[in-house]
């Protein structure tokens, strides 16, 4: 029997996946700022940046200097993404001087084809580069997130078989990651394919907890959130004003229209209106949100940015010409 969670947590990916599709690249201080901003409103996971070569993804060229500068609070853990072994290395290297991160996620898609458009290698080669990079961190005492990118669709290749985003999730259980995260990479899931895809893994995959990442490009992020939520997922992911999606390099985009990933603001809303708890107060976060509009320089997707929250008091009402 699948017991909801009554409390969830939800990672703030605003200033990792959010930032890496901005071209504009954000100053270093303002993205420390937001990510402070984030641990006082009490999320528990934040991306705060990754390690990818900054000549290709100049959004993350201050990873090291940023990873020096935000406010650590006990309880709360810090995401990097670690692409290949020179970020890696890197990382370690912030590791040593007492700076670096929590959990690293590592990353490969379900799609070969989008795998090879994204690093240029198949999946064999992949693989054999991210065992090396997964137990460095463990050996360093990190937290390792194994992801499977375009778990549910591919914006290349169309439907990818669910044998493989099994296959890889084994992969990643083997190697020692602590969990796995689904990534819907350009917002191809549907809810009932969410539920199916995570009744597959919790019977072939069990044992480790799974994270939730959708993005929005076809408006059901939350609704597919939900629908892992529905099967026991406790764990979230979301972008503040729902920005996100395919890195800012020279590459060509291999998708069409918004990729952002789902909106924290709704998010949070929801299921706060739901009862499920998520630790985080609302109209603090509203209000961190409006100053997020103002670094990315353009209009948060947020609905309850937008109308508010769910009133439950009544108010006072007047039509229009009275008094």
């Amino acid at each position: 029997m699948i017991t909801h969670p009554t409390r969830v947590n939800i990672c703030e990916c605003w200033a990792r996946d959010g930032l890496q599709n901005q071209r504009e690249v954000v100053p270093t201080g303002k993205k420390v700022e937001m990510i402070d901003r984030f641990t006082d409103l009490g999320f528990r996971k934040i991306e705060v940046t990754s390690f990818s070569n900054p000549k290709v993804v100049k959004q993350f060229a201050d990873c090291m200097e940023l990873l020096k500068r935000i406010k650590r609070k006990p309880g709360v853990s810090y995401v990097g993404l670690v692409p290949n072994m020179r970020g890696m290395d890197r990382l370690l290297e912030a590791q040593r001087e007492g700076f670096g991160v929590d959990e690293v996620i590592v990353i490969i898609s379900a799609s070969e084809i989008h795998q090879k458009t994204n690093v240029g290698k198949n999946h064999p080669d992949s693989l054999a580069d991210l065992g090396p990079i997964i137990a460095k961190a463990l050996t360093a005492r990190m937290k390792v997130i194994g992801c499977v990118g375009t778990a549910f669709g591919c914006p290349i290749a169309g439907d990818v078989p669910l044998a493989k985003v099994v296959e890889l999730s084994a992969w990643y259980k083997k190697e020692g990651a602590d969990t796995i995260m689904l990534g819907d990479t350009t917002g191809m899931a549907n809810p009932v394919q969410v539920k199916r895809t995570l009744a597959e893994l919790f019977e072939k995959v069990p044992g480790i907890p799974y994270i939730a990442h959708f993005h929005d490009t076809r408006g059901v992020g939350l609704a597919n959130t939900l629908a892992a939520w529905e099967m026991g997922v406790d764990l979230h992911d979301s972008s503040l004003g729902g920005i996100g999606g395919q890195p800012a390099t020279d590459k060509a985009a291999y998708h069409v229209g918004f990729t952002g990933n789902a909106c924290t603001e709704d998010l949070v809303a929801m299921f706060e209106e739901m009862g499920v708890a998520t630790g985080i107060d609302v109209d603090p976060m509203l209000r961190v949100a409006r100053e997020a509009e103002q670094v990315v320089g353009g209009p948060s997707r947020s609905q309850v940015l937008r109308s508010g929250r769910v009133r439950h008091e009544p108010v006072e009402y007047k039509e229009a010409g009275d008094g």
